[in-house]
């Protein structure tokens, strides 16, 4: 198995998949990540822009870095004003005291959580927050629960030891419940762009997209239709940088 620095290089090969599958983020979860009067915010792990975008739109000074150049390339086409730097978590491409907020969306982890909290106080302003969120599938019920059993089950930080070391207090968790309406082709992309997938033998990739195929195919729910409802609970993390 590929190690997880591997697994979490390995989007680059399917960026484009990743920004056609992968949902957005919901609104109140992103508002209650940023603090009052949040002027300047870093999106660390920006990925595609998925979460970028949502800052932009609320008319922020958004700073995107992540360390893979072809989700960066992705990102400017749509963003071509948004600052996009070639950076990690580890080691941060911003002077110190420069932002209100450092936001990460589906990668906290993905770091090396010591050193990242390291440079995230460095590079946040006295007061400044730290703002984690991530997209789970609600697999409870129905074909959600069938295509988990098939790609496996879904990382869920609100469950897991997700901490924040020093100097980061005032630790808060949140969660929001929504639906994301994508196209049966929006799904298969979405499968794609897991790193499980990606960093699989070509035959197992085959095989369990194939099987994905099958259920949107067959299932109840699913076959003839050209709009899929998808639950997720999205997961928000915040904390003060002491």
């Amino acid at each position: 198995m590929s190690s997880p620095k591997a697994r979490s290089l390995s989007f680059g090969s399917e960026a484009a998949a990743y920004e056609r599958g992968r949902p957005s983020y919901p609104p109140e979860a992103i508002d209650w990540l940023l603090p009052e009067g949040a002027h300047d915010v870093l999106d660390l792990g920006a990925g595609t822009g998925k979460l970028t975008t949502r800052l932009v739109e609320r008319g922020l000074d958004v700073i995107a870095v992540d360390p893979i150049p072809e989700m960066l390339e992705l990102l400017s086409n749509s963003l071509p004003d948004t600052p996009a730097l070639l950076g990690t978590a580890e080691e941060i491409p911003l002077a110190d005291n420069s932002v209100d907020a450092v936001l990460v969306a589906q990668a906290w982890h993905w770091f090396d959580p010591e050193r990242a909290v390291k440079e995230v106080s460095r590079v946040l302003r006295p007061g400044g927050r730290l703002g984690l969120v991530w997209n789970t599938r609600d697999e409870r019920s129905g074909w959600v629960k069938d295509l988990g059993r098939i790609i496996g089950p879904e990382h869920d930080p609100f469950n897991s030891e997700v901490t924040l070391a020093e100097p980061f207090g005032d630790i808060e968790r949140h969660q929001v419940e929504w639906t994301n309406y994508l196209t049966p082709q929006a799904l298969i992309d979405l499968v794609a762009s897991r790193s499980y997938c990606i960093t699989s033998p070509e035959q197992v990739r085959t095989r369990t997209l194939e099987q994905v195929r099958e259920l949107l195919a067959t299932h109840p729910a699913l076959a003839n239709s050209s709009g899929l409802a998808l639950p997720y609970v999205t997961v928000g993390i915040r904390a003060t940088l002491g």
